[in-house]
């Protein structure tokens, strides 16, 4: 991935540096396949499939928001995608909640870290 774009970009006073993003990355997804796992092993009557809906949209919302923002340089689009990706994560974690809490509550740090890649997404459509 080319970088040479984002350093270019005027960042928020809160900004991490590049480095912490691929550490704090394989912890998120470490925790959002053992929330899966636990789910979908999960012995329960209720029906599974709004969860999984759910759950495989926001980790298609995921992995779509990195092209828009570092290939196509669409800070707006980003933007866009991380809200619905927020929203996705909360409707994955209500769904979860209902068969498994720990599988919702293993998604928090996730939905926090989403959450403060929001205000970074939002704060370089603002400076930039």
């Amino acid at each position: 991935m080319d970088l040479s774009w984002y350093r270019t970009l005027n960042k928020p006073a809160l900004n991490p540096p590049s480095e912490i993003f691929a550490p704090v990355w394989a912890v998120m997804y470490t925790l959002i396949f053992l929330s899966f796992s636990i789910f979908m092993f999960s012995k329960t009557n209720e029906d599974k499939r709004p969860a999984i809906i759910f759950f495989v949209i926001q980790l298609l919302l995921n992995f779509s928001w990195s092209p828009a923002f570092f290939y196509l340089h669409n800070i707006t689009l980003s933007f866009i995608i991380i809200i619905l990706l927020l929203i996705f994560i909360i409707l994955t974690m209500i769904s979860f909640y209902k068969i498994s809490r720990i599988s919702a509550y293993l998604l928090i740090p996730y939905l926090i870290w989403v959450s403060f890649a929001a205000y970074l997404n939002f704060s370089l459509m603002i400076l930039n």
